[in-house]
């Protein structure tokens, strides 16, 4: 029969692994996400997923995007703070990174609701901000010969998953001054009575125009409106509120003000890109 007391020193050990690991789990973080301009066409998506892979296998990774426009590091940070609040505390990777290799930093900013891994060129704030505010900045420390190409897969990969797996900041690289990190400038926003101007932000997979003002600015404009003083549209709810080829204004799933045209593609309909100025007002 077995032994009582070796049973019972049995359990106890039991418990304390146990314990131990979810401990560890709590420490660290279950999910990775990553961004990215890489596309799918070729390998390099896989192989991040490979970097983390080795390190911290019980991590699950979310897949935000791959397509960012290339070197669009404007893009790449919109679409990541529009997308991180939706997701589990995660480890946000994101790369964009035009001056790879360069004496750009990369770093890891902490926020209440999770980290966020990648390079210093402004790409991470937004979605930092989103996710309450930048608490404290690490920049990683890189101790082994890595390719000046490929951060992605191997800095920024491997460092996101020994975060996941539990590491402390510090195994990771060294504290830095918040205020030093680098900021997009802010999109414009300019707002007066009857109208405002604001730049696009972004244009999605339909030819919807997203602009960086607030859908709470709608509120001052009126059902019937002028897009740049030569393109008619209508306030609404949904892209059925306005007719066939109409152009809509709304208020977007980000909570952004938008333009889309009800079976078409407000892009072409309005001829512009991210960057550009747009301008609403009510229709005299």
């Amino acid at each position: 029969m077995p032994d009582p007391a070796r049973r019972a020193r049995g359990n106890l050990s039991h418990t304390i692994r146990s314990k131990a690991v979810t401990f560890l789990t709590m420490a660290g973080y279950e999910w990775i996400s990553l961004t990215t301009d890489y596309g799918t066409f070729d390998g390099f998506v896989a192989a991040c997923h490979g970097s983390i892979a080795k390190i911290a296998p019980q991590v699950r990774v979310i897949d935000v995007t791959h397509h960012v426009p290339p070197a669009d590091v404007a893009r790449g940070a919109a679409v990541l703070a529009q997308t991180a609040p939706h997701l589990p505390p995660s480890v946000h990777v994101a790369v964009v990174d035009p001056g790879v290799g360069t004496a750009r930093r990369g770093v890891v900013l902490v926020t209440p609701d999770g980290l966020l891994v990648g390079p210093d060129n402004g790409l991470l704030i937004w979605a930092a901000e989103a996710l309450g505010g930048v608490e404290s900045a690490y920049e990683l420390t890189v101790k082994e010969a890595v390719s000046s190409t490929f951060h992605g897969r191997d800095v920024f990969a491997p460092a996101a998953a020994r975060l996941a797996a539990g590491a402390e900041l510090s195994d990771v690289g060294l504290a830095i001054d918040k205020d030093t990190l680098v900021r997009l400038p802010d999109p414009v926003v300019t707002v007066g009575d009857g109208w405002l101007e604001a730049e696009v932000l972004t244009v999605d997979r339909f030819g919807n125009v997203q602009l960086a003002a607030s859908g709470d600015l709608l509120r001052g404009l009126g059902s019937e409106l002028m897009i740049n003083g030569t393109v008619s549209a209508y306030r609404g709810a949904t892209f059925a509120d306005v007719g066939p080829g109409d152009l809509l204004v709304f208020e977007d799933s980000a909570g952004h003000v938008a333009i889309a045209v009800n079976n078409g593609r407000a892009v072409v309909v309005l001829s512009v890109r991210p960057g550009d100025l747009v301008k609403l007002a009510i229709r005299q």
